[in-house]
């Protein structure tokens, strides 16, 4: 066999395919290089986005003297096919996806990968590798064989995979010619209760079903209306929904920019992440990811029981998530460190507060919701307001999770003001007049605070803390959360000082001051976007089109962002898929879309 000599596995140019209950990350090469098991959080079965070595476990088809792929999403759905060809135009086509729909009354979403080859083009030569390994990467897996599948038995995973292709050629990774349609299906060590292909079909067109009826339900802009829709399937994608939480990203220890050191797992549940999910998702009427979210957010509530609350905890509301460096793992394109688990959660970062009523505050208006809040939910938010109230003032680790320097962040104290503005409207929704009293009074006083401490006169514009000159860009949610007339002048005399010192061109870093790595290199997508954002509130909406246009651009193929983009090379960096970034895109085409009846 010709070799295919093939581009490293460490790439983001990959597309996400899942069922809310795990996710795959599949290469343009249609190779999966990153899949935790039984979860998004769970042993990195397949790690070679991490791995680029000979080490590394993937899985893949090699096409014998490749040549070109092509790669697409199955329009409106989670459903990924990829298409190898070599350089005699022989070609097969991977159809890759998680199964979900509806069966037997409740959502079936199996811990089950099905990948689907069929020939497209001649009768092309290919091996099948695969190669799990579990523990982190530390042990292969012992094989068994029965007639039709082949069982990876780990210490606390058993993977069987079951198919009509011939075993003996994916045990010996032997090449042999494709001539007819293939089916693997790789899952628990479970026998199927029909044929491989009737299996395989079945979950392909009731998943299609599902992706396609879930995504026709969306109320999205006139404009941009396939990068939306991909966008909010993506969010989907990041809902755990055993528990009802949102993962940040689907990986960990994607450095944020080259041999910088910030590599972190981001495969947690961050509260201020998960609420900006929510908000982007009920922008375009998908409310049932906040519904699960608000069974997971009221349990964490619960526990807190009115007291410190952590600002990420783990999919199953773990709330120790020790860091860790797993040294034999070389790391994306060989830059480590390799960490599981994240320190942030014994931060103190006091948005987390406002965060939470933020996220939950449409409960208790929106009539569609089966479980809509009551007054009961109220008074368990107001442990959460009173909270926000103790420690507006007090200096935390901030949104951006410094490690070593800790100020009264403005962005902290914002939410804190949102957390009482959110909780003085809900008591008026239900006319408890002297709460809505209560909680006005509060924000009102936490809004003069930040006005008068917050504005650096020298800098003419809103700073990172009380008392501070440094620039931060989270300063950009004052409009968001409706803090301040964007027109306001001291709100445009900060967005003019921001683009100032934070901007490169179209993209925009997070702060000016030196972290603990020394001053960040690549821009935060998430305040790129809400660059965008506060331009169209002041009136700049061409300006904040062509931004908005170059974010586009920085996609990969498959319309997929991760955190950061390299101003210069115009690299993505970073964990990905990064939800926060998704969001803004959704964002960005709501505030900037003509209307519909611009044209119907």
């Amino acid at each position: 066999m010709a070799t295919p000599t093939l581009p490293s596995t460490s790439t983001l140019e990959l597309g996400a395919i899942g069922n809310c209950a795990y996710s795959a990350l599949v290469d343009r090469y249609g190779r999966i290089v990153w899949c935790c098991l039984p979860r998004f959080d769970g042993d990195p079965v397949f790690n070679a986005l991490v791995d680029p070595s000979d080490n590394g476990a993937l899985w893949s088809f090699e096409l014998e003297d490749f040549a070109r792929s092509e790669q697409f999403y199955e329009p409106n759905t989670a459903i990924l096919h990829t298409r190898l060809f070599d350089v005699h135009g022989q070609g097969v086509e991977i159809v890759d996806f998680a199964p979900r729909f509806y069966h037997r009354n409740r959502m079936f979403r199996p811990m089950t990968l099905v990948r689907r080859v069929t020939p497209i083009a001649g009768a092309p030569r290919l091996r099948v590798v695969l190669r799990p390994r579990f523990e982190l990467g530390t042990v292969k897996p012992t094989l068994t064989q029965g007639s039709h599948h082949i069982r990876y038995v780990g210490p606390n995973l058993t993977l069987r995979l079951t198919t009509d292709a011939p075993i003996s050629y994916i045990l010996g990774e032997t090449v042999f010619v494709a001539k007819r349609p293939l089916d693997f299906i790789l899952g628990p060590d479970e026998t199927l209760a029909e044929g491989i292909h009737e299996v395989a079909r079945s979950f392909q067109q009731n998943t299609s079903d599902y992706w396609r009826t879930w995504s026709s339900r969306l109320h999205i802009p006139l404009e941009w209306q396939d990068d939306v829709i991909r966008a909010a399937i993506t969010l989907k994608l990041s809902l755990f929904e055993d528990t009802g939480a949102i993962i940040a990203a689907m990986t960990t220890s994607i450095p944020e920019a080259p041999h910088s050191g910030r590599n972190w797992d981001y495969r947690y549940c961050w509260l201020r992440d998960a609420f900006f999910v929510v908000r982007a998702l009920n922008s375009l009427s998908e409310i049932g990811t906040m519904e699960d979210y608000l069974r997971w957010l009221g349990n964490v509530v619960s526990q807190a029981a009115g007291g410190h609350i952590k600002p990420l905890y783990g999919i199953g509301l773990e709330t120790e998530l020790t860091e860790r460096i797993v040294p034999h793992l070389p790391g994306y394109r060989g830059m480590g460190p390799v960490r599981i688990g994240n320190q942030a959660h014994e931060h103190f970062q006091h948005d987390v507060y406002g965060n939470i009523i933020l996220g939950a505050a449409q409960a208790f208006h929106d009539r569609r919701l089966l479980r809509p809040a009551g007054l009961a939910e109220f008074e368990q938010l107001e442990r959460v307001g009173e909270q926000a109230w103790r420690i507006y003032d007090t200096p935390d680790a901030g949104m951006w999770e410094l490690r070593t320097r800790a100020r009264v962040h403005t962005s902290s104290a914002l939410m804190s003001w949102a957390a009482c503005d959110r909780l003085a409207k809900i008591a008026a929704r239900f006319g408890v007049t002297e709460r809505a009293r209560f909680w006005h009074e509060r924000a009102d006083t936490i809004r003069q605070r930040i006005l008068q401490e917050a504005w650096n006169e020298e800098r003419q514009a809103f700073a990172e803390s009380f008392g501070g000159r440094d620039l931060d860009a989270s300063v950009l949610l004052m409009a968001e959360v409706g803090f301040i007339d964007p027109r306001d002048p001291r709100f445009v005399s900060t967005v003019d000082a921001l683009e100032r010192t934070l901007c490169d061109g179209p993209y925009m870093r997070r702060y000016e001051a030196p972290d603990d790595f020394g001053k960040p290199e690549t821009a935060f997508n998430i305040c790129t976007f809400w660059r965008i954002d506060a331009l169209a509130r002041i009136g700049r909406k061409e300006q904040a089109r062509e931004i908005f246009e170059a974010m586009l651009a920085a996609r990969n193929h498959l319309g997929l962002l991760s955190e950061d983009t390299h101003p210069v090379t115009r690299e993505m960096w970073g964990n990905f898929p990064q939800t926060y970034s998704m969001v803004g895109l959704i964002n960005g085409a709501v505030r900037l879309s003509a209307p519909w009846d611009t044209q119907i």
